[in-house]
């Protein structure tokens, strides 16, 4: 998937990143906003099929891009998230609330 189009909803406090899959399934990262300047990224799901393809990724990066334009930090309680975090040390680390 070389493109890919990411949608991205925030209601009250919880938000999400989304991908329609080809199949009529959803890829997705979730969070819930603590406050203005500081959101828990909790879930990241990809269905099966679609794993290996860069789409979670692309979904954090969106997320990080996401933070540091806006100004606020991410606590990462998702595995996934907390890996590419680590993985992209120290870059990412203005935008992590630890």
């Amino acid at each position: 998937m070389d493109q890919i189009d990411i949608r991205f909803e925030e209601s009250g406090s919880r938000g999400k990143y989304s991908v329609a899959m080809p199949d009529g399934t959803e890829s997705r990262l979730t969070y819930s906003r603590v406050s203005a300047d500081h959101v828990i990224a909790d879930s990241t799901y990809v269905p099966p099929p679609f794993r290996g393809q860069q789409i979670a990724e692309r979904m954090v990066e969106r997320l990080f891009a996401d933070a540091r334009d806006g100004g606020f930090k991410i606590t990462p309680t998702c595995w996934f998230v907390a890996d590419e975090f680590a993985r992209h040390a120290p870059e990412w680390d203005d935008v992590l609330k630890r």
